[in-house]
């Protein structure tokens, strides 16, 4: 069975996957911006209502937890990090390590707000096509002078286009290296070039495959106008949001 790649696109005809692109690229903009300085009330309230839209999408929470191990682990070092250097109420201590009551809580409101950032993000991905997401992007620049729209449309979808690739990559590099009983060795500087130099070397050719396949297809910056096609339910979807948003900022 394939793995599950939480950031390549689901189809579905859940309300996320009916909405217009360009009200889900606003929405998640305000999200991520009133997280910033959100506090532990306000960051569980938005845990449950993204929690709500995970269901809704059909994302199986375990196989999204498991691809999501790594990005654990750096959240629980961020908030060890935090806890043992900021100083306050000690709450425990051993062979000159304190964690204090302040670190612990900045740590868990820090990794807290990482993974809210992240799990928006991830519900995003999963409901937004990448030529949806290059067309939202195209018409949100388009009234910036002296930017190219067309192209750092083109940019941005590339590049989430090619993340599910490179992780995919990745997984494909260290299978074959543990096959040939790579993961038995210690050096963790030997593990890293032996997985990085081929990873690279595969995103380079990848690139350069889609490179030749747009030139062949005589691909041009010059393109029609996208259109778009609301579902009806942005304007609830928006005043819904930022009342949200702005209750957010008072917990």
């Amino acid at each position: 069975m394939a793995t599950l790649n939480p950031f390549v696109f689901r189809p579905g005809n859940s309300s996320l996957h009916c909405l217009d692109t360009r009200c889900k690229f606003f929405l998640v903009c305000m999200m991520s911006l009133s997280i910033l300085n959100a506090g532990f009330s306000a960051c569980f309230i938005c845990l449950l209502v993204l929690f709500f839209f995970l269901r809704q999408i059909r994302l199986p929470m375990g196989q999204v937890l498991k691809q999501l191990r790594y990005f654990i682990v750096f959240l629980i070092f961020i908030l060890l990090a935090r806890a043992l250097t900021i100083p306050g109420d000690p709450l425990f201590s051993a062979y000159e390590l304190t964690i204090s009551a302040q670190g612990l809580h900045q740590g868990g409101l820090v990794a807290l707000r990482f993974f809210l950032v992240m799990v928006t993000g991830l519900i995003f991905s999963a409901t937004t096509r990448s030529a949806s997401l290059k067309n939202a992007a195209q018409w949100y620049l388009k009234p910036i002078p002296f930017v190219p729209e067309k192209r750092v449309a083109v940019m941005i979808s590339l590049s989430l286009s090619f993340l599910p690739l490179i992780l995919q990559q990745a997984q494909e590099t260290r299978n074959a290296i543990n096959s040939r009983c790579g993961n038995l060795e210690k050096n963790p500087v030997k593990r890293f070039v032996r997985l990085t130099l081929p990873l690279l070397k595969k995103t380079f050719l990848s690139a350069d495959h889609l490179i030749l396949a747009m030139e062949a297809r005589c691909y041009s910056e010059e393109r029609t106008d996208p259109e778009f096609e609301p579902s009806g339910r942005e304007t609830l979807f928006i005043i819904t949001g930022l009342g949200f948003f702005l209750c957010m900022l008072f917990f």
